[in-house]
């Protein structure tokens, strides 16, 4: 037996870097988290219901989709457990992937192999194995074989653009959850991402945390710490440089926004949980 969705589970509580396998069942509310999500059915079908749209997954197709757009698994064939694999938005958007692809993501669309890969039920499981055996160089291996995975997935649905799946019709608060995501680390006002989207910025805030039970400075903050603990983990880049490459228009608020977030200062975490090597 799989793991299960719980519908106690706070919005946004992160899953992290992960492969599990899943019980299909329908789920009593969508969830929300700010990593890309993989899925791939040994067998059967999972039916979601997001921006509106029912979309099918079928089995032997890998899936791939921005899991900040709520997402509820409203009908499923088959009992056949399930594996998904959970990548913080930070990791995914530093894998070197083409920026086509990547905009696809970012824009909602839940991005389906074209055809099946043969190596992806023995590939997976192994994914699986490793992550739940908490073995370290078995997790980096899980980690660049997660990358050259979505990059061959990028690869084969750009060359395929005949079976491309239709982006599903996000939302006005989903728009504005996915201009942030591929605006975060620029210069961001309520004003400018209301404009982009076509709105009065005290419309936009109230249908923001109307929708996302939080504000859009805040979700601006989760994406920009985010990124920074990916560069602090995988580079040797100053502290300044990493601010400023997350957005951070100072050191100070940076120092100030990562420790409220993560319980440390930002020399101490890399300290913590770096393994750069250069």
């Amino acid at each position: 037996m799989g793991r299960r969705f719980d519908s106690s589970r706070p919005e946004f509580s992160p899953y992290g870097f992960t492969c599990e396998l899943w019980t299909p069942s329908r789920m009593p509310r969508p969830d929300q988290h700010n990593e890309v999500e993989l899925n791939f059915l040994m067998g059967g079908t999972l039916t979601y219901l997001r921006g509106g749209h029912r979309i099918t997954v079928d089995a032997g197709r890998l899936a791939v989709f921005w899991a900040a757009i709520p997402h509820q698994i409203v009908d499923f064939e088959g009992g056949n457990p399930y594996f998904v694999v959970t990548m913080p938005l930070g990791e995914f958007l530093g894998a070197g992937l083409p920026t086509a692809f990547v905009h696809r993501i970012l824009q909602g669309e839940l991005v389906i192999a074209a055809t099946p890969d043969a190596c992806d039920p023995l590939r997976i499981k192994q994914w699986e194995s490793e992550l739940r055996h908490r073995d370290l160089a078995g997790e980096r291996a899980v980690r660049l074989e997660v990358y050259a995975r979505l990059l061959r997935l990028a690869r084969d649905v750009s060359a395929s653009p005949s079976v491309r799946h239709p982006d599903p019709s996000l939302s006005r608060a989903d728009r504005l959850a996915c201009y942030i995501a591929g605006h975060y680390h620029e210069p961001l006002t309520v004003e400018r991402i209301a404009r982009a989207n076509h709105l009065h910025p005290n419309y936009a805030m109230n249908l923001f945390r109307q929708a996302f039970g939080t504000t859009i400075t805040t979700f601006i903050t989760q994406h920009r710490i985010t990124h920074a603990q990916r560069l602090l983990v995988t580079t040797r880049d100053s502290i300044l440089d990493i601010a400023l490459a997350a957005g951070f228009q100072s050191l100070s608020r940076f120092n100030e926004a990562f420790k409220a977030a993560c319980g440390c200062p930002p020399r101490e975490y890399r300290k913590t949980h770096g393994s750069a090597r250069h």
